[in-house]
């Protein structure tokens, strides 16, 4: 999944960048708030961490042009600034979590996997279909029980299409969250990887919607 990290700390943006590539995360990063907010605004994330000091635009203005343009992407708030009164202001203007600094790595980690699972509408922190599961926390799937090791690239794809279990996701959309913004996108990179991710699985969990895309939890068209 891509995440947008808006951040001028350098060191913040260093050990965040860190702890969410390590837990397979794809990070775009700016430091210039307006930059920010045009990324966020023509981006598509599958959430945004936002820090409010920033220069050029601060965290809350985007927040609320954000939300002004329908932009639905989770929030998750970060702020030296912890006051109760900026906190209310910031949940008012449509975060879907607040962390004020200095936090640690761990529940900045299990607040973005919290935001993600509720914007998509799950309750269970372990998602499931069928007898997949896939545990976010421990970047862990198992099919009948038994674990399967899957590549970073097949473990976002599956992950991705179970967090929007339902909804048939375009190839352009996967290939969005697979990879880097300054990445080469190869035309049939989503192809070839949902062949081998569903090899790998042995289970028909993965449906085509030809000319659409693809989805779990859909029948295949």
């Amino acid at each position: 999944m891509r995440i947008l990290l808006v951040e001028d700390d350098v060191r913040i943006t260093r050990d965040v960048t860190d702890t969410l590539s390590a837990a397979g995360y794809i990070v775009d990063h700016e430091s210039d708030g307006e930059e920010a907010w045009f990324k966020g605004s023509t981006e598509n994330y599958a959430a945004v961490i936002l820090d409010l000091g920033l220069p050029r635009m601060d965290g809350l203005a985007i927040l609320k042009k954000w939300r002004a343009e329908e932009r639905r992407f989770p929030i998750l708030v970060l702020s030296a600034r912890g006051t109760w009164g900026e906190r209310v202001e910031g949940i008012d203007a449509g975060a879907d979590d607040y962390l004020p600094k200095p936090f640690e790595l761990e529940e900045l980690l299990a607040r973005l996997r919290a935001v993600i699972r509720r914007s998509a509408g799950h309750a269970n922190a372990l998602l499931r279909h069928g007898e997949v599961v896939l545990d976010p926390k421990q970047m862990r799937v198992t099919v009948r029980g038994v674990p399967k090791s899957l590549s970073p690239q097949e473990y976002r794809l599956l992950s991705y299409l179970m967090h929007h279990g339902g909804r048939v996701v375009s190839q352009r959309e996967l290939a969005e969250h697979l990879q880097g913004e300054h990445e080469e996108r190869e035309s049939n990179a989503v192809e070839v990887l949902v062949g081998r991710l569903r090899r790998k699985l042995d289970i028909d969990v993965i449906k085509t919607h030809r000319g659409f895309g693809y989805a779990v939890g859909t029948e295949e068209q």
